[in-house]
């Protein structure tokens, strides 16, 4: 059965744990105002205005694209005026759907519903064979074809709750989105079956109001620009591949970008993928920015931007983080873009609103949390080398870590496992693969290894620099530590099998660094043995830092008070505090009101910036999970092999603003899309 625009009192229970779903939103979000981007200055967009956010399907990178709980989760947690992105596509009567591609059977379950009724067409002179619009009625599509997630590396979890396919006037009048955008692709496909696109938006703008129309052919713009005034309804000419062909004019792409001021005849803005904009090598590095936006701006042209996800692997300039790349489209010394298309609306929001415009490093902290490094920097580069460090620091961590390993020699340094080869590349004639087989001069000339800890998933870490960097010795480690003036404290940590003896001789360099008597850096000791910590119990300027293991969580209270004795603080992993299931969270622990009760700080790890390490409730967005672990876990750090992410979300301008909190700076609700995603 398919889920069609009901009323809560449905009988249909796949319906109403869609309402559920909904209402749950609408219950959180109605307590909050939403956000504005700053007005203060003005933007280097054409109006002057802050980018637009253009939700591609509604929050399509989370539920099926083009469905009603996407539209309407993207209006919930967007700005204020998000745009909503319907692709446009016309039934056998002529009424206009809301379905990503031309072939329905992408997107919906339309072939094991009418497993007979595939053709073959002509779609800009290609023969495709598929399941198309222009056979069914919109009645036979409604009532019977469920949407589903295009996007086969996205959850199928959400596909099994009959999403009904909705008409552009459903999706006006029903989600009522504070702007309406409508592309479309297809204008010469469904005018070879006797449809006019052009009748239908002209039919449709009397109804509704529509803000833009794109389209990449010419000619259906040219044919609808008398119909509209630009101050009403604005029309864009979309861009496609450089090399593909325009159908009506059969020129590329590629050389109509070179003659806008014939786009803009017709069109008042474009819409072009965003590397036309910053283009990447074949190594996905960025390269410098184009003169499209500079170019654009000139004729008179707003530009948007599409092609943002966030669940697949960007420029490595961005350290996997999509924010990052949301703002070198709005936020750089040149220019800014006049929206952005994406299938994480949320994200784009709160880069926008949040980051934008940032005050600098140097702007105050909006959250508390320490941020602590795990291996310095280790998301871009060796973990532990100099360069690791020395960027941890720049990027705003407070406390910068070192996993005390000994050489044959003796000497202490800093290296995330005795086991040098899951850190280093060690030849076979050296003699030896750990750290106390080497002596330190044979350490240090060894060439660094950086981590990928998701290279299952193809996902890799800034490969450019991936042996770059010099390990360093503990002394060298404190000494960059003291030389540093914004670092508030070190973290030494202390899992070696020779843990007793680790400790003496750490504690040797720290009294020799003068660390026992300094009081201006914190010094944390960490260990998950408590032998190791009761040499540090006691002294009035170290904090021992309690590594807990995976029964602490449904241990007894008197549990929590031993570790009381012999530590400060406790160090969790993130599933402590929201258990997970096959990547959903299915709940919250009282682990950290446990802690806190006995005034035990509570430190997590590890926060990666790949999508990957992350549950879906974060929506592919490390800044969602850091803010969900800070405001509704209450956290007291974060343990990081990306500084930069968590830093910057201390000083994001959308928190310290009480209860006028956005949406898009909400904490996620644990368990809801867990209990939503179960079979109906």
């Amino acid at each position: 059965m398919v889920c069609q625009q009901a009323l809560p009192t449905t009988s249909n229970p796949r319906c109403r744990a869609f309402f559920l779903l909904l209402l749950q939103c609408s219950a959180v979000l109605a307590l909050v105002s939403a956000q504005e981007p700053s007005q203060t200055d003005r933007w280097p967009t054409l109006t002057g205005k802050p980018p637009l956010v253009i939700a591609r399907g509604g929050f399509s990178g989370l539920f099926p694209d083009s469905s009603q709980i996407a539209f309407g989760l993207a209006r919930q947690v967007s700005l204020p005026n998000v745009h909503l992105w319907c692709d446009v596509q016309l039934t056998k009567d002529g009424f206009g759907i809301c379905a990503q591609g031309v072939k329905l059977e992408n997107d919906t379950n339309i072939a094991t519903i009418y497993k007979n009724s595939s053709r073959v067409y002509q779609v800009n002179k290609v023969p495709t064979r598929g399941w198309f619009s222009v056979d069914f009625t919109y009645e036979e599509l409604a009532n019977n074809v469920a949407l589903t997630q295009g996007v086969y590396s996205r959850s199928e979890r959400f596909d099994n709750h009959g999403f009904a396919i909705i008409t552009v006037d459903h999706l006006a009048t029903q989600v009522q989105p504070p702007g309406l955008w409508l592309n479309i692709q297809y204008d010469a496909f469904f005018t070879q079956h006797n449809l006019s696109m052009t009748r239908f938006v002209l039919s449709v703008s009397k109804r509704v109001k529509v803000h833009y129309i794109s389209s990449p052919e010419v000619a259906f713009l040219t044919r609808i620009a008398t119909g509209f005034k630009p101050t009403t309804t604005k029309l864009v000419f979309r861009f496609l591949g450089r090399n593909e062909i325009e159908p009506s004019t059969s020129q590329t792409y590629g050389s109509l970008l070179k003659n806008l001021t014939f786009v803009k005849t017709f069109a008042s803005g474009i819409l072009v993928p965003k590397d036309y904009i910053w283009p990447v090598d074949a190594t996905l590095y960025l390269q410098p920015h184009t003169s499209v936006v500079a170019d654009a701006h000139k004729a008179g042209l707003e530009v948007f931007a599409s092609d943002f996800v966030n669940d697949i692997p960007i420029s490595y300039n961005y350290s996997h983080d999509p924010i990052s790349e949301y703002l070198s489209f709005v936020d750089n010394a040149d220019f800014s873009v006049d929206g952005v298309l994406s299938d994480f609306p949320m994200t784009a929001s709160e880069a926008i609103a949040c980051f934008a415009h940032d005050l600098g490093r140097k702007a105050s902290s909006q959250a508390k949390p320490l941020i602590i490094s795990k291996y310095g920097a280790s998301g871009d580069y060796p973990g532990c080398t100099d360069l690791a460090y020395n960027k941890a620091i720049a990027d705003g961590a407070e406390i910068i870590d070192c996993p005390v390993q000994l050489a044959k020699d003796g000497t202490p340094f800093c290296l995330s496992s005795e086991n040098l080869t899951e850190s280093a590349i060690v030849p076979k004639d050296v003699g030896g693969i750990f750290s106390f087989d080497l002596a330190w001069n044979q350490i240090q000339n060894l060439k660094p290894a950086i981590a990928n800890p998701s290279t299952e998933y193809k996902m890799f870490r800034n490969p450019k620099f991936q042996n770059a960097g010099k390990f360093v010795t503990l002394s060298d480690f404190l000494a960059l530590s003291k030389n540093s003036k914004s670092l508030t404290g070190v973290l030494i940590n202390i899992e070696n099998a020779q843990g007793v003896r680790v400790a003496d001789a750490v504690n040797e360099v720290l009294i020799k660094a003068g660390f026992d008597k300094q009081t201006s850096l914190k010094v944390m000791i960490q260990s998950s043995n408590s032998s190791v910590l009761m040499k540090f119990k006691g002294k009035s300027n170290y904090e021992c830092v309690y590594k807990t293991n995976g029964s602490i969580a449904d241990g007894p209270d008197s549990t929590i008070k031993n570790i009381k004795t012999f530590a400060d603080s406790v160090v969790v992993t993130k599933d402590f505090i929201f258990p997970d299931f096959e990547a959903f969270i299915t709940n919250t622990t009282d682990i950290v009101p446990k802690f806190h009760a006995e005034k035990l700080p509570v430190y997590v790890e590890t926060f990666s910036n790949e999508f990957v390490t992350q549950s879906y409730d974060f929506l592919a967005d490390a800044t969602v999970e850091i803010n969900t672990f800070v405001q509704l876990a209450k956290v007291d750090g974060i343990i990081t092999d990306f500084p930069y992410t968590a830093a910057r979300y201390k000083r994001n301008r959308c928190l310290g603003v009480g209860k006028k909190l956005p949406p898009y700076m909400q904490p996620i609700t644990p368990g809801s899309l867990y209990i939503f995603g179960q079979n109906p």
